[in-house]
């Protein structure tokens, strides 16, 4: 079963997405991509997909494969230069040591940017820190300077984003470490003892560095720092998790059509692998701050699909947006046909979500929102977002509660 407005590939594995960039009225999404399986090999691709908005992408060909002295084409990012063209840099890897990459850059061949073509590596790990990992490079303009921020960690157990400086986006001079952090310390969160995809930007006038935490081949999830940046240093002044569960991670950081900071996420455990395909991406969220906490709230373009709100709580299909008002505890029970096939279940500050065979916890705070997409759970409040795969039947959607006002509106 695939989802309806989630993006899955055609076939074959697809995790992060990366590289995500609105131009001409429509959104180009690059993504990790092995074609021909539906496990993750080292042998990554850049996939490429397209659409109006990041619910009606379709997959066009492959952007950069393997090949020229690439055994893996992993996460990078893409920018606009002074001249409006695009450039991008991608984690270049080599088997069987592919934990230290390499940052290679990739230019358009035209400007459909379907075919690219492969330029110089521009920078390695520093020498002189005893490096573990090292890989998914940030790139963002700082004025007149380009800067680059790159994960790594340690073999003594630090994560650590690392800075470099350009004029030109071709030749880079490594600036030190912007942030770091050790992963024995564990409040007020955990933030594991690498950061996939550290990426630092600015919001309601603070700094605050987003990234995947990572521990000895473990992925957990999303955290976060809040605090001031200025000349390549990042001063954390708190930390937060943002995601929960198993299935949330890579959180890609994007600007929309209207030029606000959003997240678009890797869904681990939506897949078909009789049909040949496994990975999914989230619906994009709007990214806000609520004092020291960041705040991923669904895109406005999931309520473009919305159709009028179900009078009976209950919908054609198998997708549906809905909205959950704060009751005090109780039950959200979604069913199809006349099995039940997930239970939220809602306990002064937390959220349990009862699955077919597991539980997935995570805090709450005022309205909820709940995603049903086919195979695809999304669930949200101001306190922290969590996906998980769920199994409906084929047939139409039924939302009840014991507690709280519930509207429901029908995807499509």
């Amino acid at each position: 079963m695939r989802p309806l407005l989630h993006f899955t590939p055609v076939s074959g594995w697809m995790n992060d997405p990366h590289g995500i960039t609105f131009r001409g009225g429509r959104y180009e999404v690059f993504f990790q991509y092995v074609p021909g399986q539906t496990v993750w090999g080292p042998n990554c691709h850049w996939g490429h997909a397209s659409g109006p908005d990041l619910l009606s992408l379709r997959e066009l060909p492959v952007a950069i494969a393997p090949g020229e002295g690439d055994d893996g084409i992993w996460t990078g990012s893409l920018v606009l230069d002074d001249a409006g063209d695009a450039r991008v840099f991608y984690t270049s890897t080599t088997t069987p040591d592919f934990g230290i990459g390499r940052i290679r850059a990739a230019t358009p061949v035209a400007d459909d940017w379907i075919t690219w073509r492969k330029g110089e590596f521009v920078v390695d790990a520093p020498a002189g820190l005893d490096i573990l990992a090292y890989r998914d490079p940030f790139v963002r303009s700082e004025g007149e300077t380009w800067r680059m921020f790159v994960g790594a960690a340690l073999t003594d157990g630090t994560a650590m984003a690392l800075s470099y400086t350009s004029k030109d986006l071709e030749s880079w001079e490594y600036a030190g470490i912007t942030l770091q952090r050790s992963t024995n310390v564990t409040e007020p969160v955990w933030m594991g003892a690498l950061w996939e995809c550290p990426q630092i930007f600015e919001l309601d006038g603070r700094a605050v560095m987003v990234s995947s935490v990572w521990d000895a081949d473990v992925l957990h999830y999303a955290g976060y720092a809040v605090g001031t940046y200025a000349d390549g240093i990042f001063r954390a002044e708190s930390w937060g998790r943002l995601t929960f569960g198993d299935s949330y991670y890579a959180p890609s950081l994007f600007t929309d059509a209207d030029g606000r900071p959003c997240l678009l996420f890797w869904m681990r455990g939506i897949g078909d692998a009789d049909a040949g395909w496994e990975g999914a991406h989230s619906v994009p969220h709007v990214l806000s701050l609520d004092g020291d906490r960041l705040v991923a709230t669904p895109h406005p373009d999931v309520d473009a699909h919305r159709g009028p709100a179900a009078t009976t709580g209950k919908v054609a299909g198998l997708a549906a947006d809905i909205e959950w008002g704060n009751g005090g505890a109780g039950d959200l029970v979604i069913s199809s046909g006349d099995a039940t096939v997930v239970t939220l279940r809602r306990d002064a500050d937390t959220i349990t979500i009862h699955l077919e065979d597991s539980t997935v916890a995570l805090p709450v705070e005022g309205l909820v929102r709940v995603i049903v997409d086919g195979p695809v759970l999304e669930v949200s409040s101001v306190a922290g977002v969590a996906g998980a795969a769920i199994a409906p039947a084929e047939t139409d959607l039924t939302v009840s509660s014991t507690a709280g006002e519930v509207r429901v509106f029908p995807l499509s």
